[in-house]
């Protein structure tokens, strides 16, 4: 499935958050769900992404709980459904085209190389893009939303990366608190919440969920287990912002699905040695730059049979896919010549001098409902 950008989106429930806080969106409301009167009258809107939390598994897998019984409906992420696009697109308000990140890994033509946008890292030897003579600044070119909302705005995230280069320039205008813990994320949350009876937002980000998937599996006992603990938060959190004015709105960047190793494909000597870079994007829709389109694709093609549907790249930027809007100044470069969109439970993957040769149980950043829908979870507190 695509995504929604013209009203059942992640761009749109920004835009209509941007709008309750009285900044100017980029993009169309929220169409589906009644939220836009609570966004402009609460005091205090807060946002919760829990990183990874699809619509469809919290309906099987959290029935019942704290997050399940608020839920509104779902709504769609963005393409690719991953966090560097996704969370870019919350961080901003813009869709893909217009941000310019198409995935986990993206070619950034100032640097010279594939990257991983969010650590700010080149693939492979992993070195600072800023030893390439690059700033965060050159790289991510679209402003936070933050800088233009007239209402105080305070960002909760890890500690980790609460200063990394992407943090940093996609916080500006926000202020930054970090925790360790899960507690401590209740905590400081509260914390903004009640420093002040100015209206607010407060953008709040948990990523453990995505990272326990990731590793064992969406459909893992421990994945269940951090949507225990994730669901018992959101309800401390409800309980503890009692009589704030606060309208509590909680999402996801994208959703997972699980790859068997056999579903675990490594591109073939014969076909990389045809790229001019390693394949960025996902391993569930990777973006190959290569020397002749027409050869690989062919070559693809035969190799991947019913596995992926191999596409020129710039097909899926005709058809929309990365929404409306102005293209980033560098998209073209940055999706490539050719894509391969993975079909069923497939993934691809190459290998670079110096990278850790590691496969992902749990996966996410292709069209499947699994990956693409993500809840809407409101509730007044």
């Amino acid at each position: 499935m695509k995504a929604d950008y013209h009203g059942g989106g992640l761009v749109n429930l920004m835009a209509s958050i941007v709008a309750g806080r009285g900044g100017a969106p980029r993009h169309s409301l929220l169409a589906s769900l009644p939220i836009q009167q609570d966004l402009s009258r609460a005091r205090n809107v807060l946002l919760l992404i829990i990183d990874g939390l699809g619509d469809g598994y919290l309906m099987r897998r959290g029935a019942g709980g704290e997050l399940a019984r608020r839920r509104r409906g779902a709504i769609t992420s963005v393409f690719p459904p991953t966090t560097a696009t996704a969370i870019t697109t919350s961080y901003t308000g813009c869709t893909p085209l217009e941000h310019g990140l198409t995935g986990w890994y993206t070619y950034f033509g100032a640097a010279g190389c594939v990257s991983a946008a969010l650590p700010f890292r080149s693939r492979g030897d992993q070195l600072p893009l800023t030893t390439r003579g690059v700033t965060a600044s050159q790289i991510f070119t679209e402003n936070s939303l933050f800088k233009n909302l007239p209402v105080r705005s305070i960002v909760v995230t890890y500690r980790q990366i609460i200063d990394s280069d992407y943090n940093l320039r996609h916080c500006e205008g926000a202020e930054r608190r970090g925790y360790d813990s899960l507690d401590e994320l209740i905590s400081q949350v509260e914390a903004a919440v009640k420093s002040s009876h100015d209206r607010k937002f407060i953008y709040a980000y948990w990523p453990w969920y995505d990272t326990v998937s990731h590793q064992h599996g969406s459909e893992s006992p421990q994945a269940a287990a951090e949507l225990e603990k994730v669901d018992a938060a959101f309800g401390a959190l409800l309980a503890r912002l009692s009589g704030t004015d606060t309208l509590v709105v909680a999402t996801a960047d994208h959703g997972f699905m699980d790859s068997t190793r056999d579903e675990s494909l490594e591109l073939p000597s014969s076909l990389a040695s045809q790229l001019r870079f390693p394949l960025s994007g996902e391993r569930r829709a990777a973006y190959c730059h290569v020397h002749s389109k027409d050869g690989f694709m062919q070559q693809a093609k035969e190799w991947l049979g019913e596995r992926a549907d191999v596409r020129p790249s710039e097909e899926l930027l005709q058809e929309g896919w990365f929404g409306p809007g102005a293209a980033h100044p560098s998209f073209a470069e940055r999706i490539g010549d050719v894509a391969l969109v993975m079909r069923g439970n497939y993934t691809v993957k190459d290998w670079t001098p110096g990278e850790a040769r590691h496969l992902h149980i749990g996966n996410h950043g292709g069209t499947s409902e699994a990956e693409m829908m993500i809840p809407l979870i409101t509730e007044a507190a």
